[in-house]
């Protein structure tokens, strides 16, 4: 360390967050956990991880050789105050070190998406952990568009746009921007290396033939051409001397590599590009580079420290080391996570795009989907995929979610500023019998911020009787005599309940009264008025209503709560107000 105070002081600083995690974790302190913290609060610190990860370890150790009643002594007399914070509420979740951090200037990290689809989120893994790892070091986040296959993974330029306003979404802000094909004639130039250095061949073998030699374990004919000859192949698949599938370029690798798809990976293909034209570069080139070629040579070239993707990519990062290998590089951190599914949601972005193509979907916005464009559409704030992103981490296992996971962060995330409304379905008049005298109710837009103001609505006794709009639900299910509460307004008996009209008797204006009987509480809305509405569900089924008239004044794009029905989103006012529903 610097100095013996600035030791002194790090090091009780490092003790603090270690005896919280202890009491936390039944008076056992966690190494990662503590790193994650000290790096959260004093972000100076991410320069000398190097010094700090040993001190780190030594006073992890020395807090878990006392029990944990000393532990908690100890905080009580130093922090009484963190302690009782620590009983209201589970320590925040942190992102777990990054491996080998010592050894990089700076962390770069990289999404690298292709742009032949809109973005779900099965993709905010790969955007939040890389984005969030380079903030919490100080480091770099790179966007690199991968759209080098015109003819399968077609990009189209709309989807460069909407990528982009997704990571603006979910605050996930890019320090640089590539796009791998303004990047054609770097890779040649690496290309043509290998193949000069014999890393590398050109093969115009069928497909067949070679999988079957590979099988084998043999090489095929073209493995053995010299270099010269390779290169002369090479200018004739840029040149145009050979057809679509005509040749390929292929990595040479270990013959015998257990893994076969490994054997001589294909790193360059032909391609028809006047068939498959490409949006950005049209019919320029007609050689491509394929995937690990690509993002092979770029993840070195921008400097990439730490690649954060899915473990399917674990074979990709075996073919990658043969040519980092073949080019003297060194391979960055790789770290695989699991797959992520949620129930009920497709996350296959060929299964989304053919559904928006034939109508199955409305767009990318259709309520039925895990875009992120939807989950905005339907009030999924992007602080609560977030949590749930980092609750998850990068840990390797496959991990299935029900939309319940994401809406326990959502719901915390909106409610403390949600303004609450009345909201009818299916409405059914209500007439209530011996009301003597006009109610005017005053209901807090939230029962907690009263400072938010309130709704004011009114129900007139005319001859005695007032006159209510209930919700076809709850009439459905009154019964004779039984007693229920209209919320903030007043009790009534029920007398009678069709299916378009009930009929009940003023019982009694106490709210008290509604408790001890054990009332049953419902909303309403004045039958004099009322606000139509259409609220969007997650199926894109909609439902019809009315909401009470102090709704005519929100906005589009505010989050609301509808009183015994629902979180929604305000999406529309155009005569009637359209509202997708949140969830419950």
């Amino acid at each position: 360390m610097k100095g013996s105070d600035e030791n002194s002081e790090t090091r009780e600083v490092i003790r603090k967050i270690a005896l919280k995690n202890a009491i936390v974790h039944q008076g056992k302190a966690q190494t990662g956990p503590v790193l994650g913290k000290l790096l959260s609060e004093k972000p100076e610190f991410r320069k000398r991880i190097r010094e700090i990860s040993p001190l780190i370890d030594e006073v992890v150790q020395e807090v878990n050789s006392i029990t944990l009643d000393k532990q908690t002594e100890i905080v009580k007399n130093l922090w009484p105050e963190t302690l009782i914070r620590e009983k209201e509420k589970v320590e925040e979740k942190v992102l777990p070190p990054l491996p080998n951090v010592e050894k990089y200037a700076q962390v770069v990290t990289r999404f690298a998406p292709n742009p032949d689809c809109i973005l779900h989120l099965g993709s905010a893994r790969a955007i939040i952990l890389s984005h969030d790892y380079a903030r919490l070091y100080q480091g770099r986040f790179v966007l690199r568009f991968e759209d080098t296959d015109p003819r399968l993974k077609k990009s189209a330029l709309q989807f460069f746009d909407l990528i982009r306003k997704d990571l603006k979404w979910l605050g996930c802000k890019w320090d640089a921007e590539y796009i791998q094909s303004d990047r054609i004639p770097i890779y040649y130039e690496y290309a043509e290396r290998l193949l000069k250095d014999g890393n590398a061949y050109v093969c115009t073998c069928k497909p067949e033939a070679f999988r079957e030699k590979t099988l084998q374990k043999k090489p095929c004919p073209c493995r053995h051409l010299r270099s010269e000859e390779n290169l002369t192949r090479w200018e004739a698949m840029l040149s145009g001397k050979y057809a679509e599938h005509g040749a390929v370029v292929r990595v040479k690798t270990d013959l015998s590599h257990p893994n076969p798809a490994i054997r001589d990976w294909p790193a360059f293909r032909v391609i028809d590009a006047k068939k498959y034209r490409h949006p950005r570069v049209g019919d320029k080139y007609r050689v491509w580079p394929l995937y690990n070629f690509a993002a092979g040579i770029d993840d070195h070239l921008m400097g990439i420290t730490h690649i954060i993707r899915g473990k399917e990519h674990l074979t990709n990062q075996r073919r990658q080391e043969y040519l980092y290998r073949y080019l003297g590089w060194e391979y960055p951190e790789a770290i695989h996570y699991g797959r992520l599914k949620i129930v009920g949601t497709p996350l296959s972005k060929s299964k989304i795009l053919k559904g928006v193509q034939d109508g199955t979907y409305a767009g990318w916005d259709d309520p039925r989907l895990a875009t992120f464009i939807a989950l905005k559409r339907r009030g999924i704030t992007p602080n609560a995929i977030r949590r749930l992103i980092i609750e998850i981490g990068p840990r390797p296992a496959d991990i299935t979610l029900s939309w319940d996971n994401l809406y326990a962060y959502n719901r915390k995330i909106i409610d403390p500023s949600a303004k609450r409304f009345f909201f009818v379905q299916g409405q059914v008049e209500l007439v209530v019998k011996g009301v003597e005298k006009d109610f005017i109710a005053h209901i807090p837009f939230h029962p907690e911020h009263r400072e938010e103001g309130y709704r004011t609505l009114e129900v007139k006794s005319e001859n005695n009787e007032a006159h209510i709009l209930i919700s076809g639900k709850d009439a459905a299910a009154f019964k004779k005599g039984s007693i229920i509460r209209l919320m903030e307004l007043f009790n009534i008996q029920i007398k009678n309940a069709g299916k378009k009209r009930v009929t009940a008797s003023f019982h009694s204006e106490p709210y008290d009264d509604a408790r001890k009987m054990g009332a049953q509480l419902i909303h309403w809305i004045p039958a004099e008025g009322g606000v139509p509405c259409e609220v969007v569900m997650p199926d894109a089924s909609t439902v019809n209503g009315l909401a009470e008239n102090a709704f005519r004044e929100i906005c589009p794009d505010q989050d609301v709560q509808f009183e015994r029905f629902g979180f929604v989103r305000v999406d529309q006012k155009n005569g009637k107000i359209t509202v997708f529903f949140t969830h419950r």
